[in-house]
This record gives structure tokens, sequence and C-alpha cells, in this order.
């Protein structure tokens, strides 16, 4: 059986947590920043679960994670 081929682009972006969940970036953090205030962008600094909806489809994508 060949090995699976992990998506860099997705192992980039996403990481487990020791209990297997997956966390991901939170959005609206890349620019536009100065009226946003700073309560909001502290919040979207954090990282966020993946909904358990897409966590499918990212572990597919994340064959050994």
């Amino acid at each position: 059986m060949p090995k699976l081929k992990t998506r860099k682009s997705a192992a980039k972006r996403f990481r487990a947590t020791g209990s297997g969940k997956l966390m991901r970036r939170n959005t609206h953090r890349a620019h536009l920043l100065e009226h946003k205030s700073p309560s909001r962008r502290r919040r979207l600094a954090g990282l966020s679960l993946v909904d358990d909806r897409d966590a499918d489809n990212v572990r597919a994508m994340l064959p050994y994670l």
C-alpha cells in the first residue's frame, strides 16, 4: 500500500489538539484592522475549533494528523 499524501496547504492551516480536535485561525484578521475594535482584534487573534461538519473533510486532507 503506498503512503498517503498530505495536502500541504491544509497542513499549514490546521493543527490538532491533544484530544484530537482540529484548530484553525479566525477570519477577518488579515487587513482593514483600523476600524475594528481592540477587543475584537484580540478575540480574532486566537484559535477556533473546526466545526464538526467540516472536520471530516479536513481529516481527509491530513491523513497522518
